[in-house]
C-alpha cells in the first residue's frame, strides 16, 4: 500500500465506523473502575507506510520490556489527544505539533485496569525521535504490509492468575508484539483491509 493508497483508505467516509467495538485483550474486567489512559499510533507515511512502536525498558514497574505505542495515563482536564501528544513527547522526543492526528479507534479495555484511547495520527518521515532511557529502550518501526497480511497475527494462550488467556501475536525479528498493542494492531489491519 502505497502513502497516497492509506491517505485515501483513511479518508474513506465511515472508515473509524468499520472498526469492531472495543475489547479487552483477555476478556478481563477489572475490579475497580478503570483509569483512562491513551496511545498515540503513528502510521509514517515512507513510499512503504510503517507503524511506529517502542520497546519498553526493562526496569519499569508496569509493562516492562513490553512493545507499545507511546501514551499513558491521562492528566485531569487531559483530551486523550493531548495525553497521547504529550506522552509521545516525553518517552520519544517526538514534537507534539508533528503527528497529524486524523480521529480515535475504538476504546480498549485491559486486562491491568486500563481504557485506552488509541489516538491515529500520521507521520512525514525525517521527524525527530530521541528516546528517554527512563521509560524506552527503543523505537522502531512495523510495516503496514504487515499489516495487510491476514495470516500474519496469531493466537497464543498461556496460564495467567489461574486463568487460560488468549492473546494476539505479531510477527517480528526482535520484539516480542503481543497484548493491548497487538490487538489494536488488529483492529487497524482488520479496518485497513476493508
Amino acid at each position: 500500500m502505497t502513502p497516497a493508497q492509506l491517505a485515501a483508505r483513511l479518508a474513506e467516509p465511515g472508515f473509524f465506523a468499520a472498526f469492531p467495538p472495543g475489547f479487552s485483550d483477555d476478556g478481563v474486567e477489572p475490579a475497580a473502575p478503570p483509569r483512562a489512559a491513551a496511545v498515540l499510533v503513528p502510521v509514517v507515511m515512507h513510499a512503504a507506510p510503517t507503524i511506529l512502536l517502542t520497546h519498553r525498558a526493562a526496569h519499569l514497574s508496569a509493562h516492562a520490556g513490553q512493545v507499545a505505542f507511546p501514551g499513558g495515563r491521562l492528566e485531569a482536564e487531559e483530551t486523550p489527544e493531548e495525553a497521547a501528544l504529550r506522552e509521545a513527547e516525553e518517552e520519544i522526543g517526538l514534537p507534539r505539533a508533528w503527528p497529524r492526528l486524523i480521529g480515535r479507534l475504538p476504546l480498549h479495555l485491559t486486562g491491568t485496569g486500563y481504557l485506552v484511547t488509541p489516538v491515529l495520527a500520521l507521520l512525514d518521515p525525517g521527524f525527530p525521535v530521541l528516546a528517554d532511557p527512563s521509560e524506552v529502550a527503543a523505537v522502531f518501526e512495523y510495516p503496514v504490509s504487515m499489516l495487510l497480511d491476514p495470516g500474519a497475527p496469531r493466537r497464543e494462550s498461556r496460564e495467567w492468575k489461574g486463568r487460560m488467556r488468549e492473546y494476539w501475536v505479531w510477527p517480528h525479528h526482535q520484539h516480542y508484539i503481543w497484548g493491548a498493542t497487538a490487538t489494536i494492531m488488529v483492529g487497524l489491519a482488520r479496518a485497513l483491509r476493508g
